[in-house]
């Protein structure tokens, strides 16, 4: 039923002691044509400002904040999404601004997913982003945690199971026509799953197109099989859920999943709703990994 999914790409060897990263200066100056006498001044001001290469560039007119961040990715081997008018949005802040505040937010919260749920005792499980209400920031936290386990390598899989309110087709770029409703339906096509362009270990499975039905085709046997085969595929598998306000399905999903993190929004969540939720939750088998508090 689920052969499309795509097999793991072949490891690629280590690198040998004797490579060493290319200094940013280097790189710099070989991506925008930087001529000795602009690297000399570019150091002296450094020297003399006591800031970093990138920064003095950029001060001095040589290059722009892209540049320096095109140069840092390069340098450390970081994926960078490549800003196109049909690919990732700039919403995706770990792709697009992966040194920015924001990704590094995301990968702390990372971090700390992998050390409450991820070790060689415990089961493999999905994680089910939750939240109460509509606009609480949950796809936006779904698809940058998604993309910030994409950027560490292992294979990961966003799954948008929000068949009422379905963003990430649209966060991502990817077609919509088919997805997890037509999956769950018996109508699942070829290249249902889908690569990311620019993140190469970060795989998208849409929604699909709405049905009349949501909470009863992620109640179906058929989820649950689609859980075990991505988990056995997969090293990472994030799940997009409806808001608890429309209806079960976040909890559902939670407890197919295995796990869930909870997203409550400053100055717009409800405490008494999300203490409801949460309740909710603790009567299933999902362990609630965490509460998020999004500001932005």
């Amino acid at each position: 039923m689920f052969r499309d999914l795509p097999e793991p790409p072949p490891a690629q060897a280590p690198a040998t002691p004797l490579e060493a990263p290319q200094s940013i200066g280097a790189l710099m100056g070989g991506a925008n044509a930087l001529s000795a006498d602009q690297v000399e001044k570019i150091l002296a001001h450094q020297r003399q400002h006591k800031l970093r290469f990138g920064e003095s560039a950029v001060a001095l007119g040589f290059a722009n904040e892209d540049d320096v961040v095109r140069a840092l990715a390069t340098q450390f081997q970081y994926p960078l999404t490549p800003s196109q008018p049909h690919g990732v949005s700039p919403e995706v802040v770990v792709a697009h601004r992966p040194f920015s505040p924001q990704a590094e937010v995301f990968r702390g919260i990372r971090a700390q997913i992998m050390l409450r749920l991820h070790g060689p005792q415990m089961p493999p499980r999905a994680i089910a982003v939750v939240s109460h209400d509509s606009g609480d920031g949950r796809s936006y936290f779904a698809a940058n945690i998604a993309a910030a386990f994409g950027q560490i390598g292992g294979r990961t899989l966003l799954i948008d199971a929000d068949l009422r309110n379905s963003r990430q087709h649209s966060v991502f770029g990817v077609d919509n026509r088919t997805g997890l409703s037509t999956m769950l339906a018996g109508r699942g096509a070829a290249h249902t799953i889908v690569p990311v362009p620019g993140l190469p270990s970060l795989f998208v499975l849409p929604a699909g197109i709405v049905p009349p039905n949501p909470l009863e085709l992620i109640e179906r046997p058929a989820f649950s099989l689609l859980m075990a085969d991505v988990l056995r595929k997969f090293d990472h598998v994030v799940v997009d859920t409806p808001a608890f306000a429309l209806g079960m399905d976040g909890p559902v999903l939670a407890a197919k999943c295995g796990a869930a993190l909870l997203v409550a929004r400053r100055d717009r969540s409800h405490v008494a709703a999300v203490q409801d939720l949460v309740a909710t939750l603790s009567e299933g088998p999902a362990e609630l990994a965490g509460v998020i508090f999004n500001e932005y």
